[in-house]
């Protein structure tokens, strides 16, 4: 019989994070920092909200864009926020989490032979989806001694006649680096000057730490051309309510939405009803989760100098990227013997990209005692490379 299986699919390569948590379920004293998920409950007033439209049986399918209701809140949300404003009924598409927006945008997109440039480190998502869609990834391989931001001269390089789909994060997941208004500048004028869409995932705008987010749609010229992905997860911790959005042209999300219905249909319903509440009355539960984030940040920081582990000081997510070159060990080989060594889970940095190779990625998304018992072990496992 033959075999009923993709090659495309089969091809593609496992998440580099899970094997860590496969090995660490069967163990017992296991402390893991490799979760990038917040470790906060959903405030209450929000799941309050979807309690009541359970108990109201508020729980048929809505329209497949999303809740008017919720579209017309993201509008208002990105308006005050990032300062673009969006048609709700036309330009704003409520999705199953960032992830399915990413997917979406680049399916509506691309065309096969197409190349989608993708700066590495990054979400592991990304390349996979890309090749999925039929396109062909082209990756730019950020430096430490940029602080992982890219700039124009890199992007200028990766540039191709083939070249349709920049993928940008910021704030970036795995390394925490942000893009300041004038670093965006400069890569839009490059965009621009080639003609390139922009997917911006933006799932961590509201965890910066020095300063408000940036998004590229608000550099004249590049809302036109970009989408921006965001959503419930990190900010508000709605991580498994599995909501998100993407906003950009009417005419990529129509195709969008058409993709969304006859994958998806819609977002859950009470989950919608919920972000409503979220977005219209969660300012203060972000504010509070955002401070307790960036004393989480100081505390790894400050560790981490103390253990003699070097590590650019991240602007946002909940994530530092440290490097661990120094100890000649690959960054698997790193966080396996730290694994067995130490029952501690940190995620090595070849998980997210070649660039991400010697560098080990660490979430503080946990509490301040997790965080000292953790990095006590780390410095324990350090004193034992250095002997």
């Amino acid at each position: 019989m033959r075999s009923f299986v993709s090659k495309k699919v089969t091809a593609l390569k496992p998440s580099g994070i899970r094997k860590f948590f496969d090995i660490a379920s069967e163990m017992k004293g296991v402390i893991s920092l490799g979760v990038g998920e917040p470790d906060f409950d959903t405030p209450w007033h929000i799941r309050e909200e979807g309690i009541y439209t359970l108990e109201k049986g508020k729980t048929m399918y809505t329209s497949n864009s999303g809740l008017k209701e919720l579209r017309i809140a993201i509008s208002n949300y990105l308006e005050r926020k990032i300062n673009v404003t969006y048609n709700p009924l036309k330009e704003v598409l409520v999705t199953v989490g960032g992830s399915e927006a990413i997917d979406m945008a680049l399916r509506a997109i691309v065309e096969d032979g197409d190349e989608v440039i993708i700066t590495t480190p990054c979400y592991v998502s990304y390349e996979p989806c890309a090749i999925l869609a039929g396109a062909k990834p082209v990756t730019i391989n950020l430096k430490n001694e940029n602080q992982f931001r890219l700039t124009p001269e890199e992007l200028e390089q990766a540039i191709t006649p083939k070249s349709k789909v920049l993928v940008i994060c910021y704030p970036n997941n795995p390394t925490g680096a942000i893009m300041t208004k004038s670093d965006l500048e400069k890569i839009a004028e490059v965009v621009i000057k080639h003609d390139l869409c922009v997917i911006s995932d933006e799932i961590y705008s509201e965890l910066t730490y020095d300063g408000n987010h940036t998004s590229i749609a608000s550099i004249p010229g590049m809302k036109e051309r970009t989408i921006v992905v965001n959503g419930f997860s990190k900010a508000y911790s709605m991580t498994g309510w599995r909501l998100g959005y993407a906003s950009g042209p009417e005419e990529i999300i129509r195709q969008m939405t058409k993709i969304h219905q006859f994958a998806i249909m819609c977002a859950p319903t009470n989950s919608q009803y919920a972000g409503i509440e979220a977005l219209n009355n969660g300012d203060e539960d972000v504010n509070i989760m955002r401070e307790a984030y960036d004393e989480r940040r100081r505390y790894v920081l400050y560790r981490l100098s103390e253990i003699g582990i070097p590590c650019f000081e991240p602007k946002g997510a909940f994530y530092v990227f440290p490097d661990v070159r120094q100890f000649g060990l690959s960054s698997e080989e790193f966080a396996l013997r730290l694994l067995n060594e130490k029952k501690l889970v940190i995620v090595p940095g070849n998980a997210f990209g070649e660039s991400g190779e010697g560098f080990m990625r660490i979430s503080y998304a946990y509490s301040l005692d997790e965080l000292k018992e953790a990095l006590n072990r780390l410095e324990d496992f350090v004193k034992t490379l250095k002997k």
